[in-house]
């Protein structure tokens, strides 16, 4: 099957029905976090098979040689740990714990690229409830993200729907889900209102998803 290349429009409606459909009683400011963390780990993921497809055209069936290759590439997912893997095991009575053994060995193979990325909890009582809650809500949302493919995504489309989430978030659930988070048309005015030049060096001390240093980046150009 041809993987779905999204346009931003379409790519902000799935995720954001995805992300809704799967909501339990948890707070959405910190339900966001779990749902944000589930689209870069499958974002990663799919780039991953993309990766490997192109690898094995290239090297066959040498999977040491491709093996070698995937762990230079700018993201390393490491065996056992992409989001493939844990769909096949989404019925396991301790997914939270797979799940966060997965991520933390993704961290480790990264280095300081992901240090720190995924730091969530994915097997919380306080936060997630007990394992039946949890799994219940978990098993939902990775069966939402699976039927996503973004091998095809562009990763600026990828960067502006990761906004589009935490602002509906912050709409949604007001000022404690987006209380970090400043919205684009107001990032857009700042920006616009900075004017930067050429050579300009700019500080964010806050700077959070990065999406006002970005948007005056972009005035620049």
């Amino acid at each position: 099957m041809t993987p779905k290349k999204y346009t931003q429009a379409e790519l902000n409606k799935v995720l954001w029905a995805s992300a809704d459909s799967s909501r339990t009683s948890v707070d959405a400011g910190v339900y966001k976090d779990y749902v944000l963390t589930m689209l870069f780990f499958k974002y990663l993921s799919d780039l991953s098979k993309v990766q490997h497809e192109k690898y094995k055209k290239r090297f066959g069936d040498d999977e040491k040689r491709i093996a070698e290759k995937m762990k230079l590439d700018r993201f390393y997912i490491p065996p056992k740990t992409s989001f493939d893997y844990i769909y096949k095991i989404h019925e396991t009575d301790n997914l939270g714990e797979e799940l966060n053994k997965a991520l933390h060995r993704i961290e480790d193979a990264n280095g300081k690229k992901l240090e720190g990325v995924f730091s969530v909890d994915f097997n919380s009582d306080s936060v997630l409830g007990k394992q039946q809650q949890r799994n219940k809500m978990l098993r939902h949302l990775i069966h939402d993200f699976y039927k996503i493919d973004l091998s095809e995504t562009d990763d600026d489309i990828i960067g502006n729907s990761y906004m589009y989430m935490i602002e509906k978030f912050g709409a949604d659930a007001g000022k404690k889900a987006g209380e970090f988070f400043t919205t684009k048309t107001v990032a857009t005015l700042v920006a616009k209102l900075s004017q930067p030049k050429p050579g300009d060096r700019i500080c964010d001390p806050a700077c959070g998803s990065g999406g006002l240093l970005l948007l005056a980046g972009n005035e620049i150009d």
